[in-house]
């Protein structure tokens, strides 16, 4: 698949795409943390990529949602789902459901959704699923006492941009090798052509080096795991309370044994460098107290020594005097002639101090000896080239020591990078699942059963339309238990009547909600309910009043364009007589009725002029009411079920008629009889 070939994909966004390890699976997958992982692509902007793929994949080009109204019921529903979501992720990942036409994207949705509203809720997992992220990158961690070396153009450039972590120097021969070893701890060479290389230094020739970047730089997979560990073991928590919840993330169980998981993050710092090692902790120590050791035991031998001679009486005769004087002695010499038994315990002293504070071993301490001895002198002195030597011996068996550590982890933690992905991915998913899962507690909901539209068999069949049994808004500004249930289904052309606040509105909304989220794949708020699958949907509200002239002409050309478009389509549209005159208003709805009945549109025209829209029409239009049983201490009392083939009446009339119900006479009779 071609990534510019995805909706909304253009040339600079498909460049970042592929900076991905599989771009085109990755995309495929939906997958949208996965997805947001490309260089400069947002979780947002990666749900609409996903989208895109989804679209392409399933051959969906149409624009099922074609007014604004459509999309504001679309808007309405996608955020009463993510409303119960606790990630970022859920809410982004949501996006990618859409109404769709494509009857193949429907039932995969379907079957998500299905499963998805098996789910438990349960308080515990959501609470685990709070601190749980995507996996990110981590930036570039630069290590400096290792390089790669090549004496091939290509093989450089490659190195460089496969392996940033580490330099990559031009050699040309062993000489240039040997100098290499000596300025870096360890040189790894990338071509064949030097094996066999006896040079002095950790050197070794390597040509596969570049396929193997665990081995070559685990300070990549160490950063990742130490960048994540958070997002992990969040990951984890939540397998881990689905399992006791009884309904585990997955089947099988998390990809990845936790303990081990743990086990391993165990051994790795926040930094990414490795922890719990009792011998890296005391090389690492002893390199980076060795200064102040030294300076620590050369003060004990000082001491020592100062102690020696304070407490002692030196007697010097005066020709051995007069002989130090004219041989130029220092004092010093004094300590070799008169105090040589001291001044060997306070070099004794100062070893053993600096043996003890940088817990050397016995092969360490053979190095350590070499600081202190020599001359005597007082101060004691100390041998700073045997400091140098020292340092350096212990730096690199603390690299050594590191760099095999690293090399461990990063072994065991290799095969655990494709499945942790997947635990954080699932644990992410579940989270989409549970929000769907709430959804349909929350709202009564079923799946509806989403039919094909009539004539796609060839035959000539009334359009299927849609049938709701039991169904209950959640837009409505009520609590939902309290919402009263509709009953309601609609096949070809139908005017609905009613009384002003008797939900027509909200019946259009219902209906417009059930068919968005129908084709979207997810449950609907009703006992049942069957939707044909409709090719778009147009929801047109009420207007605010007399539209001016060139108001009025921009709304004709729309449902011109309406009239002239594909079959397959769903109109709902709340009092169009609103927008002019009312004797104008019905002969224009009589004419778009007309027009839509001819193409077995299913629509629903929400007005007040049934009776003049029904005179004026050239067909039999369907008129269905929502009744209204009579005022009771001046309020109404409405069937919100429309009544099929039955013009309800006005509130006017039920005015009227309860005046001359309670109050009698001619003048109410009369006003009555004209209803």
């Amino acid at each position: 698949m071609e990534l510019e070939a995805i909706p909304g994909v253009g040339a600079k966004t498909a460049a970042s795409l592929r900076e991905l390890d599989d771009p085109v699976a990755t995309v495929e997958s939906g997958d949208v943390a996965a997805i947001a992982r490309a260089p400069g692509v947002n979780e947002a902007r990666a749900a609409r990529i996903a989208r895109g793929a989804i679209r392409r994949r399933h051959g969906d080009d149409g624009r099922v949602l074609a007014t604004d109204r459509a999309r504001e019921l679309y808007r309405e529903a996608i955020d009463l789902l993510r409303e119960r979501t606790v990630t970022d992720y859920a809410a982004k990942r949501l996006e990618t459901f859409y109404p769709s036409a494509s009857a193949s994207r429907i039932a995969e949705a379907q079957s998500f959704a299905a499963d998805a509203a098996d789910r438990d809720p349960d308080p515990a997992v959501r609470k685990a699923l709070a601190d749980c992220a995507p996996l990110s990158d981590p930036p570039t961690v630069r290590v400096r006492d290792r390089c790669l070396a090549t004496a091939d153009a290509e093989t450089l450039a490659r190195a460089e941009a496969e392996v940033p972590e580490l330099s990559v120097e031009t050699v040309e021969d062993a000489r240039d090798v040997s100098e290499l070893g000596r300025s870096y701890a360890s040189v790894i060479v990338l071509d064949e052509s030097f094996a066999g290389l006896d040079v002095e230094g950790d050197v070794s020739v390597r040509p596969d080096a570049l396929e193997a970047p665990a081995e070559t730089v685990p300070e990549r997979l160490l950063a990742f795991f130490a960048e994540n560990r958070d997002r992990l073991e969040a990951a984890a928590a939540v397998h881990e309370a689905a399992a006791a919840a009884g309904d585990p993330v997955s089947g099988g169980g998390p990809p990845v044994a936790l303990d081990r998981l743990r086990d391993a993050l165990s051994r790795l710092d926040d930094d990414g460098t490795i922890a719990g090692d009792a011998e890296l902790d005391r090389l690492t120590a002893a390199v980076d107290d060795l200064d102040a050791a030294v300076s620590t035991a050369a003060s004990v031998a000082d001491d020592r020594l100062r102690e020696a001679i304070r407490e002692r009486d030196v007697t010097i005769e005066g020709t051995d005097f007069l002989s130090l004087v004219e041989q130029g002695a220092r004092v010093d010499s004094l300590l070799d002639r008169e105090l040589a038994d001291e001044y060997d315990a306070a070099v004794d002293a100062a070893r053993e101090h600096l043996a003890d504070a940088l817990r050397l071993e016995p092969e360490e301490a053979e190095l350590a000896e070499r600081v202190f001895g020599g001359d005597p002198s007082f101060p004691v002195d100390h041998d700073e080239s045997a400091i140098s030597r020292l340092r350096t011996e212990l730096s690199a068996a603390r690299d050594r020591r590191a760099a095999k550590l690293k090399a461990d982890l990063a072994s065991d933690l290799g095969d655990l990078r494709q499945p942790v992905e997947e635990l954080v991915r699932d644990a992410l998913e579940l989270d989409v699942e549970l929000a769907v899962a709430r959804f349909a507690r929350d709202f009564d909901c079923t799946l509806p059963e989403v039919v094909e539209p009539a004539g796609d068999d060839g035959g000539e069949a009334p359009p299927a339309g849609f049938r709701i049994e039991g169904g209950r808004s959640p837009l409505l500004d009520v609590d939902f238990p309290d919402v009263e249930p509709v009953d309601y289904g609609v096949s070809g052309a139908t005017l609905l009547s009613g009384v002003n606040s008797g939900g027509k509105t909200s019946t259009l909304d219902l209906v417009a909600l059930v068919v968005v989220l129908a084709q979207m794949g997810m449950p609907v708020p009703a006992e049942s309910a069957t939707v044909e699958r409709f090719e778009e949907i147009h929801y047109y509200a009420k207007s605010q009043g007399t539209l001016d002239a060139g108001a009025f002409e921009a709304t004709l050309r729309d449902f011109g364009d309406l009239v002239d478009g594909a079959d397959g389509r769903l109109v709902l549209v709340d009092e169009l007589e609103s927008i002019t005159e009312p004797g104008a208003s019905a002969k224009i709805i009589a004419g778009i009725l007309e027009a839509l009945d001819d193409q077995d549109a299913t629509a629903v025209f929400v007005s007040h002029l049934a009776r003049e829209i029904r005179a004026a029409a050239d067909f039999e239009v369907a008129v269905d009411g929502i009744e209204a049983a009579g005022l009771v201490d001046g309020e109404l009392r409405v069937n919100r079920s429309p009544k099929k083939g039955h013009l309800a009446r006005s509130t006017p009339e039920l005015i009227v008629e309860k005046l001359a119900d309670d109050r009698g006479g001619e003048f109410y009779g009369d006003l009555l009889e004209k209803f």
